[in-house]
C-alpha cells in the first residue's frame, strides 16, 4: 500500500509533501469565532487573478460524522485515516481560503493546485504506483473526494473527473505504453485529464443518441511499401468538464464501419491535443469551441468541443475497436460512487457554516443554537450527512473487497453493485441540494448573500442531480435492476 510514503516521511520531506502533511502537520482547533482564516503561507501569487486567501469556516482537524467510520469494521483504518488527514490538512490550507476566489472568478487553479495535488499524491489514488499512482482502492478516493469538495466543491469536480473519468479508465483499458506515456503525468499534476462523452444532442440517451463519429483510414507510407492505420475523428462533444484544460482525454467515438447488424458500434480513444498530427501549426481540427459559464461548480471550466478530420493513430485506441460501450459502461459505476462524495463534501461544508453561525448569532437574548427549531434543524442536517456517509462508505468498501477477492476478473465484480452506486449518488446529490437549503435558512439573511458561502454551497450541489446521470435516469436505472432480479428469479 502506501506504508513506504509513512517510512519515507522521517527523512526531511518537501514543503508540500504528502509526508510532511502525514508527520508534521499540527493544527489547532479552531475557537467558536463565527468566522474565522486559519491558513498556513499564501500560496503564491502565479497569475493576476490569483489573489489573497478569503474566509475559511472550519479548523481542519476534525471532520463531521467520522464515529460511523471508525467501529471495528468502518471504513477508516489506520492508513486510510493518515491519508484523509492529510488531504483534509491541505484542501483546509490551500483549497478552502480559495474558494470563493474561483467561484467568483471562473478560472480553474491549475498552477496554483494542481502539481501540489499531485505532490500530495491525491491525483492518482487508484493508479498502479508502476505509473506513479497509490495502487489504493475506492473507499480511499472517495476520502480524498470528500475532502477536497468540502473546500471547494468545483476544485472536487475537477479532480473527480481527472482521477476517476480520465486516469482510472487509463489505468484499467489502457495498452503498457499508453500508460506509460500519459499516467505518470498525470499523477504528477503535469497534465490535467477529462472525459469526453456528452453531445449536444446526446446526454441521457448517450449512445443512442451520439453523432460523433470515427472512421479508419489506411495510409500508404511515403517512404516504404508498408500500410499504416489511422482513425479520423468528426463531431462535438458538449459539457466536458476540464475539457479547456485538459492534456489527456478519453473520447468516445462512433465506428459505423464495426457495427453488428442493428447493434452500433463505438470506439474509446485516447486524445492528447498537443500530441496531434498538425498541433504545432494549430491544424490538428480539435478545437475549445467555447468555454460554458455555469450556475454553479464555477472554477471547474467546462466546454464545448469540435473534432474536424482529427487524425489519430492506431495506437490512440483506449481498449480494443468497437468496443467502446464496454470501456464506457465499465467506468460508470465507479463514476456514481466516486462522485457521490462531493456531495458529502458539500453537505460537510454546510454544518462547517452553520453550526459556528447558530452559536454567535443572537436573537431573544440568546444565541440562535438555543432555540429548538435550530436545534431541530441541526439534527436534520447531521442526520442527513452521518447516513449518507455510512451508505456510500459501505458500498465503497463492498466494491474494494469484491475487486481484491476477485483480482483479474474484479472489474466485472462492479456490474452487481451498479443499483448500489446508482443509488449513492441519487440519495447524495438530492439530500446535498436541501441540506445546502437548510443552511440558507439558518442563516437567515445573511444565507441570501454572497459574504456567506451558502448560496454556493446551493448552486454547486445542484450539479450533482444533473451531471453523471440525472436523477431521473438514476431513479429508471435502480428500478430496472431491481425489476430483473424478480423477473429472472
Amino acid at each position: 500500500m502506501w506504508r513506504p510514503l509513512l517510512h519515507l516521511a522521517r527523512r526531511a520531506p518537501s514543503a508540500h509533501s504528502l509526508n510532511h502533511y502525514l508527520v508534521h502537520t499540527r493544527l489547532p482547533r479552531s475557537s467558536l469565532a463565527l468566522r474565522r482564516r486559519v491558513h498556513s503561507e499564501p500560496l503564491a501569487e502565479t497569475s493576476a487573478w490569483w489573489g489573497a486567501p478569503g474566509t475559511v469556516y472550519y479548523d481542519g482537524a476534525s471532520t463531521h460524522a467520522d464515529s460511523i467510520l471508525t467501529h471495528e469494521h468502518g471504513a477508516l483504518d489506520e492508513t486510510r485515516r493518515a491519508l484523509r488527514d492529510a488531504v483534509r490538512r491541505f484542501a483546509h490550507d490551500h483549497v478552502a481560503p480559495y474558494a470563493a476566489l474561483i467561484d467568483a472568478s471562473n478560472r480553474f487553479p491549475r498552477e496554483q493546485l494542481w502539481p501540489r495535488l499531485g505532490e500530495l499524491g491525491a491525483l492518482g489514488v487508484t493508479a498502479s504506483p508502476e505509473h506513479g499512482g497509490l495502487g489504493l482502492g475506492y473507499t480511499e478516493h472517495c476520502l480524498v473526494m470528500e475532502e477536497l469538495s468540502r473546500a471547494s466543491a468545483s476544485v472536487g469536480l475537477s479532480y473527480g473527473a481527472h482521477s476517476n473519468l480520465c486516469v482510472q479508465q487509463i489505468e484499467r483499458h489502457g495498452t503498457a505504453e499508453q500508460k506509460q506515456a500519459v499516467l505518470p503525468r498525470l499523477c504528477r499534476g503535469e497534465w490535467v485529464g477529462a472525459l469526453a462523452m456528452s453531445e449536444t444532442g446526446a446526454g441521457s440517451d448517450v449512445l443512442g443518441s451520439m453523432r460523433t463519429v470515427a472512421r479508419r483510414e489506411r495510409v500508404a507510407s511515403a517512404t516504404a511499401s508498408a500500410v499504416s492505420e489511422r482513425w479520423v475523428l468528426n463531431g462535438g462533444k458538449m459539457w466536458i468538464t476540464n475539457g479547456p484544460d485538459a492534456d489527456a482525454l478519453v473520447v468516445y467515438a462512433r465506428t459505423p464501419e464495426l457495427d453488428m447488424a442493428d447493434k452500433p458500434a463505438f470506439t474509446a480513444f485516447l486524445v492528447c491535443p498537443r500530441a496531434l498530427d498538425g498541433a504545432d501549426a494549430g491544424r490538428s481540427g480539435y478545437r475549445v469551441a467555447q468555454k460554458l459559464h455555469k450556475l454553479g461548480m464555477r472554477g471547474s471550466n467546462t466546454c464545448e468541443l469540435l473534432f474536424e478530420d482529427v487524425r489519430l493513430p492506431a495506437s490512440a485506441v483506449l481498449g480494443e475497436p468497437g468496443r467502446g460501450a464496454h470501456v464506457l459502461m465499465s467506468g460508470l459505476d465507479s463514476e456514481r460512487l466516486v462522485l457521490s462524495a462531493g456531495p458529502l463534501g458539500i453537505m460537510q461544508a454546510c454544518l462547517d457554516v452553520v453550526l459556528p453561525y447558530v452559536a454567535q448569532r443572537q436573537q431573544f437574548g440568546r444565541p440562535i443554537g438555543e432555540l429548538p427549531l435550530m436545534q431541530a434543524k441541526l439534527a436534520d442536517m447531521y442526520a442527513t450527512l452521518s447516513s449518507s456517509r455510512a451508505h456510500t462508505y459501505t458500498v465503497a468498501l463492498a466494491l474494494d473487497t469484491a475487486m481484491r477477492e476477485s483480482g483479474a476478473s474484479g472489474a466485472a465484480r462492479l456490474r452487481t453493485y451498479r443499483r448500489d452506486c446508482a443509488a449513492v449518488i441519487l440519495q447524495n446529490a438530492e439530500r446535498a441540494t436541501q441540506v445546502a437549503l437548510q443552511a440558507i435558512q439558518a442563516l437567515g439573511g445573511n444565507g441570501y448573500v454572497d459574504e456567506y458561502p451558502a448560496g454556493r454551497l446551493l448552486r454547486d450541489a445542484k450539479l450533482y442531480e444533473i451531471g453523471a446521470g440525472t436523477s431521473e435516469v438514476r431513479r429508471i436505472l435502480i428500478g430496472r435492476e431491481l425489476y430483473e432480479t424478480v423477473r429472472s428469479s
